[in-house]
């Protein structure tokens, strides 16, 4: 079997472009305080290394469309060190998204999982 580099690289954009909000939602749910974009892609890095889930420029059109979609709220604040910065916080139905979302995953994954493993039967 060839490496196909280029289908690689697809697939992982198009597997990161569909669990994005799912994490950002996640993240900005176990956080104790609103958090601004760099904060936030900062943490993702920090989470693991090897996984590259988006460039930090894709991160503000998701975070724009979770806020525009009422699942985010934001308010700008001035920064000593640069231009101001936009803070980010879940709101309720963000929360209540969240919850319905990571039970999606949970069953996908686990349909996957068993495919992957050969399994017919899905439990």
């Amino acid at each position: 079997m060839t490496y196909m580099p280029d289908a690689n690289k697809k697939f992982q954009k198009e597997l990161n472009s569909g669990t994005a909000a799912l994490v950002l939602l996640c993240l900005l749910d176990q956080a104790d305080e609103p958090m601004y974009g760099y904060q936030i892609a900062k943490l993702m890095e920090a989470a693991d290394p090897r996984v590259m889930m988006m460039k930090q420029g894709a991160l503000y059109p998701v975070l724009r469309s979770l806020e525009n979609s009422g699942l985010l709220s934001s308010h700008v604040d001035p920064s000593i060190s640069g231009p101001p910065r936009r803070y980010y916080r879940i709101t309720g139905a963000g929360e209540e998204s969240l919850n319905h979302w990571a039970e999606i995953w949970a069953h996908t994954k686990a349909f996957v999982d068993n495919i992957l493993k050969g399994k017919k039967e899905v439990q």
